[in-house]
């Protein structure tokens, strides 16, 4: 049974909220795509526009996430789009400086973070990356699409390039990116079916998260999600409201837009706050 928090409690979450990150000292982040969303990282209405006008206009998609999709004849088309997508998603940075304020926020607390968000906002804003796990890949990464080898590689400068170079939705047929192993096609190191690579790096994060958890058992901690859905609970979500449960010490709080609950088991050590996440961080850190 899910339980939500009424709205005219908002207020009053938001203080509590504040209060456990002022006293709590170690925390351990869940973070998903509300937060990027919140940063401005939206991919549709304005930012489409300003960005993807012109594919808008050729292939007839409106938001970013359906041009991931599009059948695009050439791997020309195809890569015009991915390059355009990585930039402006992976090495630009965030319209909004959420991300930065949760840093100010959290910065001398014993952290740690988890995310299924794979445009390196949290690097970008300075956070320590050796408490960081992203689960799910990073954009700034390329793999072989078979994959040969279990690695991965830098692809800004390639992106970067396909960038420049590109015309009229196409990049030069040169520019196709291909495995310097195999000389097979490229794949972007997301996790979208069975052949995601997890290289060395990611190894090490997920040991590095595992340590946290470990070292900080059956401690007063805080579990602070953040824009974290339902498309993929089993990363962060449901463990979360496990390892909570089975520790009393523990709170559980949730910052989300329109999906912010928790099971009744542990409602009365969870905060849970419906709103935009930047607007809460803001007021938290006036508060604190």
């Amino acid at each position: 049974m899910f339980l939500k928090n009424l709205k005219n409690n908002k207020n009053k979450n938001i203080e509590s909220l504040a209060r456990a990150m002022r006293e709590f000292d170690i925390i351990m982040i869940g973070a998903g795509a509300g937060l990027s969303t919140s940063a401005g990282f939206v991919y549709s209405g304005e930012r489409f526009e300003k960005y993807f006008h012109d594919f808008g206009v050729k292939y007839g998609f409106q938001d970013m996430y359906s041009g991931g999709f599009y059948p695009y004849a050439t791997e020309e088309e195809k890569w015009a789009y991915w390059s355009r997508n990585i930039f402006v998603n992976r090495y630009l940075d965030p319209p909004k400086p959420v991300y930065n304020i949760l840093l100010d926020l959290i910065k001398n607390k014993d952290y740690f973070i988890l995310t299924t968000n794979v445009d390196h906002c949290f690097q970008k804003a300075g956070f320590d990356k050796k408490r960081l796990f992203y689960t799910q890949g990073d954009y700034g990464l390329f793999q072989c699409s078979e994959p040969c080898r279990q690695e991965t590689w830098d692809n800004e400068n390639m992106i970067r390039e396909m960038m420049d170079k590109q015309k009229d939705t196409r990049i030069p047929s040169d520019l196709i990116p291909r495995c310097p192993n195999c000389g097979k096609p490229v794949s972007m190191n997301l996790r979208v079916d069975n052949s995601f690579v997890e290289d060395a790096g990611w190894h090490i994060a997920a040991e590095n998260y595992q340590k946290f958890l470990e070292n900080h058992e059956d401690q007063a901690i805080l579990f602070l999600e953040l824009g974290v859905g339902y498309n993929t609970p089993g990363i962060i979500k449901y463990p979360f409201w496990r390892m909570v449960y089975q520790n009393q010490k523990a709170i559980y709080a949730c910052v989300n837009y329109g999906e912010a609950d928790a099971p009744s088991e542990i409602i009365d050590r969870s905060i849970c706050i419906d709103g935009d996440i930047g607007e809460i961080l803001n007021k938290i850190r006036e508060v604190i």
